[in-house]
């Protein structure tokens, strides 16, 4: 554990255990969010490959039209 995870955890233990367990919910949601990005992504590579060679395409047989931010 890191110096600094552990200091984090030194301040939650001296909450109340109310508040300890709200932290302690958004740290596992945090974690499982990230781990279902992970996932996702990972299997989404060919997808997200396809999709690129495909604009990149689009743009090279001139079928793109330049995005004018000041004018959405």
């Amino acid at each position: 554990m890191t110096q600094l995870l552990q200091e984090a955890f030194e301040k939650v233990a001296k909450l109340s255990l109310e508040e300890q367990d709200a932290i302690a919910q958004w740290i596992l949601a945090e974690l499982a969010s990230e781990r279902k990005w992970d996932e996702d992504f990972a299997s989404s590579a060919d997808l997200l490959d396809r999709l690129a060679s495909e604009a990149i395409d689009d743009y090279a047989q001139g079928r793109t039209t330049p995005i004018r931010p000041n004018k959405l």
